[in-house]
């Protein structure tokens, strides 16, 4: 599985399958999500893709694994809340400097909850946590809150 920020969409998640089927899934920043299929004779050939609403992939992700969650995880959608991961570029202007001069919560009401940089998960970074190209931010906040953290954290 591979994933490629799609910057002012969203995200594209891309598998090949054992059969060396590919599959890619965009996560549209709206919480839609397109699934496509390529055909096996030439993977650069679209066989099918079709545009999920959110509860249609919803749906679909119950089909494929059934809910087996504890009571005590919350999902955000319930709660009106989206979670998102944001790519930083190297070119961000943000690369270098810390966390709290995005004025993230103050300007857009999103929390970051962790950072995934390389293979290591840093959880609950503070103010005085040091961003860095390449870095991928866990947002979590209203669905326009996402979207303007999206636009601060894309500025170079």
């Amino acid at each position: 599985m591979s994933s490629t920020p799609l910057p002012g969409i969203g995200v594209r998640y891309d598998l090949t399958t054992r059969e060396q089927r590919r599959l890619s899934v965009v996560a549209h920043r709206d919480g839609s999500r397109t699934l496509s299929a390529y055909r096996k004779d030439d993977p650069d050939a679209c066989a099918l893709s079709v545009r999920l609403t959110s509860g249609e992939a919803d749906a679909l992700i119950d089909a494929l694994m059934p809910k087996h969650r504890s009571p005590s995880l919350l999902s955000t959608t319930e709660l009106g809340l989206v979670a998102e991961r944001i790519e930083l570029s190297a070119t961000s202007h943000w690369n270098g400097r810390l966390l709290g001069d995005t004025r993230m919560r103050t300007e857009t009401g999103v929390s970051i909850v962790a950072v995934l940089r390389r293979a290591e998960a840093i959880p609950s970074p503070g103010p005085d946590f040091r961003l860095a190209g390449g870095d991928t931010l866990i947002v979590i906040g209203t669905r326009e809150g996402v979207e303007a953290a999206a636009a601060i954290l894309g500025r170079e």
